[in-house]
């Protein structure tokens, strides 16, 4: 007589290095916080280091320039000049910020612009009007210049005669020096450089002056 014998399943059994090991809740999130402050502490490093190389290779330098407009023959003061800072030319000859006591009561040899580089050339005997040129005082009538008008305009002096056409009419090209205020009779004082031939010219001319604006150069 046979027994039949009934087998029972046998559980397997996991080998404990192929198991997954789950972290327990917020495990996670405590193990990223240090990442995340770390990677901000690199990113800042190296901005503090990527400053500090510009710095090195920065081929700027500070150099002098006019706070304000100063006319031919001003001694400078310490309120007339500024610092900027600039990448030199080498063909400029420009002042360094440490000969800025060596400038202050120096005399302007030409007129310097606010804003304008100083450079060494523009300092000591004046030397303006430049040689061959002359600056003459003109009166303008209303209505005969531009409004706005300023020192630097490149213009074209007319003389209008009075008693009957020239043909032409004496004129030359000029720089505006500068423009006086409109006095009560309706005239403006306008100081024009131009060459020393035209000045003569132009101061012996009879008739009314007018004054065309022109593009720079021509």
């Amino acid at each position: 007589m046979s027994t039949a014998t009934s087998a029972r399943p046998t559980a397997r059994r996991t080998p404990l290095e192929t198991r997954t090991v789950v972290d327990a809740p917020g495990t996670r999130r405590r193990r990223s916080v240090p990442r995340l402050l770390g990677g901000a502490l690199l990113v800042v490093l190296g901005a503090v280091a990527f400053g500090a190389v510009g710095l090195r290779v920065d081929p700027g330098i500070d150099v002098l320039a006019m706070a304000r407009p100063v006319a031919a023959g001003t001694q400078l003061s310490d309120e007339d000049i500024r610092v900027v800072h600039i990448v030199p030319d080498q063909a400029l000859h420009v002042v360094r910020v440490s000969e800025r006591s060596a400038v202050v009561g120096r005399t302007a040899a030409v007129p310097l612009a606010a804003g304008a580089l100083l450079t060494s050339d523009q300092l000591g005997a004046v030397t303006d009007p430049p040689p061959g040129q002359s600056v003459i005082a003109v009166g303008v009538k209303t209505g005969r210049a531009p409004s706005g008008l300023t020192p630097g305009a490149s213009v074209l002096v007319v003389i209008v005669p009075q008693g009957g056409a020239v043909d032409p009419p004496p004129q030359a090209p000029a720089v505006v020096r500068a423009v006086d205020l409109t006095d009560s009779s309706g005239i403006t004082v306008v100081s024009l450089q131009m060459s020393a031939e035209s000045a003569v010219r132009i101061a012996s001319a009879t008739g009314d002056v007018a004054l065309i604006l022109q593009s720079p150069g021509r």
